[in-house]
């Protein structure tokens, strides 16, 4: 038998120290790069997005791949990419440690694509620690404030 899966992730992860660094001129090629490796790791990518400090990225993950490496090397091809940029992104300073994630059901893809797509709204009201702390509780997980922003 053949394998087959449909799981629906949001990840999330930001830059140390919530420094600012997506702006509207560096933000595409950075969601586009991050698009690109998730095609080339066989994941059907749904939508990169985020804002200022932070990214959220909405895919289905490939049976053959572990999460854990996915965003490792993520995290790793994008912060290199970033470092050979660094005039587009002159404010980057690595990403954080940790990221989230969280599984979604196919049928609330549309809604989730959405939410990130009006990011920059969704920011004039919450931070992205108040964003990834209520994902957090939606999903029942359990967290260390002192520890969510590492």
């Amino acid at each position: 038998m053949s394998t087959y899966t449909r799981i629906l992730y949001q990840v999330v992860f930001g830059s140390k120290d919530y420094t600012s660094f997506l702006t509207g001129t560096n933000q595409d090629k950075l969601y586009n790069y991050i698009a690109g490796i998730l095609r080339n790791k066989k994941c059907h990518p749904y939508i990169v997005g985020g804002y200022g400090n932070h990214i959220h990225i909405v895919f289905h993950l490939h049976p053959s791949i572990a999460l854990s490496f996915l965003v490792k090397d993520i995290k790793k091809a994008s912060h290199e990419m970033m470092k050979r940029e660094k005039s587009t992104f002159i404010r980057f300073p690595g990403w954080q440690v940790g990221y989230g994630a969280f599984t979604y059901s196919p049928s609330s893809k549309d809604a989730l694509v959405k939410y990130v797509n009006e990011q920059e709204g969704h920011h004039k009201r919450a931070s992205f620690k108040e964003e990834l702390m209520a994902i957090c509780r939606k999903h029942g997980v359990e967290f260390d404030e002192k520890y969510l922003m590492k």
